[in-house]
This record gives C-alpha cells, structure tokens and sequence, in this order.
C-alpha cells in the first residue's frame, strides 16, 4: 500500500514519537495508553499523512463512498514480551454511531503476525445482532474499561490478520475482534483509524471532531478541524481537546484512559 520510501519514514516518526513518551507509557497501565495514542491525527502532520493517504482512502471509499471523515484514530504498540492484550469485543456497543457506516483501517507500520498479537476477527459475526459485553477493568487489556464480551466466543473459528509493514486491513464496527499479546522478540505497531460518512450521527450530548479526508460534509454532524501543520509531540492540545470530548460521550463516567479496539 505504501511505496517503500513512505514505510520506514512513517516507522521512523513512530518510534521518535515512542521514544517521547516511552517513561509515562512505561508507568502508565495498558488501559490508559489511548491518553498518549488516541487521536495523534489531530496534531502530528506524519499521522494525517497516513490518514488521508490516497491509497488507504481508495480502499474506504469503496466502502462508504465519496465523502469521508477520520473520527478516531489509536495506535497499537505491542512491544516486545508485552502482556497488553485485547479481549474479545464489539466497537459498535460502545462508540453510539448510527447508522453503522463505519469503517475501521488498520494500517501496520512493522509485521504483524500471531507471535507478537496480531489482529484476531470472528468472521461473519458482524451479521449477527450484538452481542451483551461486560466492563472487567484489568489492567493490561487495552481497552479502557477492559471491555469484554459476555458470551463464549467459539476461538476455533478466530482468523488472524497477518500483515506487512505497510500493507493495512478493514474491519466493520460489529465484527467481534481482539489480538493476544506480544510473545515475540520483535514489535507490533499499527494505527487503526476509524472513517464515517458525514451522515453518521454519535450519540452523546458533546459534539465531536471530524477531520475531512475527502469530498465534503453536508451534515453538520461535527466540528471539523483543519489538518496539522506540524510534528512537534509536546503541542498536543487539541490532541487532548479531541479526547475530552470523546470521553465524555463514551467514558462519561471515567476518567480519560484509552479508546483502544484492536
């Protein structure tokens, strides 16, 4: 998907950006890593690269059509003996967007295989009605309440997600999805980035921050931000702007830790 330029430039951005924040994220209990790795498209100029790159958008439009919008991004870094993990979970029970034209790219920016948790999906179950999920607030799963399906998931039919650096899937809101963790020597590092139509509606009483990556919004639905301008990792307010008003429609209750999914 990315020419062979762009991969390790990307890599390198990420690891500067790691090497910035690797004490806090050290400190700092998986479930609270979104702080640090949610929402980087709204102040890093390289991650808004990634977000509105035409081949990556090519791919989103052919699901959601012309017009597109970033709502969420978060990072997931899984270094290397890492426990963090992710259980088994629905982004559509918790992110209140309807109607569910949703999409979400996950982009690597290193392998992404079994040994160091890659992105497991339940194929097919994004057409089943949802299932019930419950809040079990361990630690080291990267969902910010630890959120996790409240049914057996029958792991025999799990796929997993291999990937290249560079190369990127797509996953619907409903399928059911998580990735173990990191067992290997080697990192895992990707950015999911979650694309809406403009006539997406989130549920919640603060309006949210939409980035446009193509065509245009007719709606109104959002507050739309302008691209960055630059890659300095300290100037991060509206970095934590954005998150404070995507918490406080789906964490309204918590505290901002993490809006991780994969």
């Amino acid at each position: 998907m990315f020419n062979d330029r762009e991969v390790p430039e990307f890599r390198a951005n990420f690891d500067s950006s790691y090497s910035y924040h690797k004490h806090r994220l050290q400190t700092l209990p998986a479930s609270k890593h979104g702080s640090i790795y949610g929402h980087t498209h709204v102040f890093l100029q390289w991650v808004y690269r990634i977000v509105s790159h035409s081949r990556v958008l090519d791919a989103v439009e052919s699901i959601l059509g012309p017009n597109l919008l970033v709502w969420d991004t978060g990072w997931f870094a899984k270094m290397p003996g890492d426990k963090k993990f992710v259980s088994w979970h629905q982004d559509a029970t918790y992110w209140g967007l309807h109607p569910p034209k949703v999409t979400t790219a996950w982009v690597a920016l290193s392998d992404s295989i079994p040994e160091n948790g890659c992105l497991r999906v339940i194929p097919g179950s994004h057409k089943n009605p949802l299932l019930p999920q419950r809040d079990t607030y361990e630690p080291q799963n990267a969902l910010s309440r630890g959120q996790e399906i409240a049914v057996e998931v029958d792991e025999t039919q799990a796929v997993d997600i291999v990937l290249q650096p560079g190369h990127m899937s797509l996953h619907d809101i409903a399928i059911v999805h998580g990735s173990k963790a990191n067992t290997s020597e080697q990192p895992r590092i990707g950015i999911a980035v979650r694309y809406i139509a403009p006539e997406v509606i989130q549920d919640g009483n603060v309006r949210q921050f939409a980035l446009v990556v193509r065509g245009k919004d007719e709606f109104g639905h959002f507050d739309l931000i302008e691209p960055p301008q630059n890659d300095d990792p300290a100037n991060n307010a509206m970095q934590t702007a954005a998150l404070d008003r995507l918490y406080r429609n789906i964490l309204s209750t918590q505290a901002p830790g993490g809006n991780q999914s994969s």
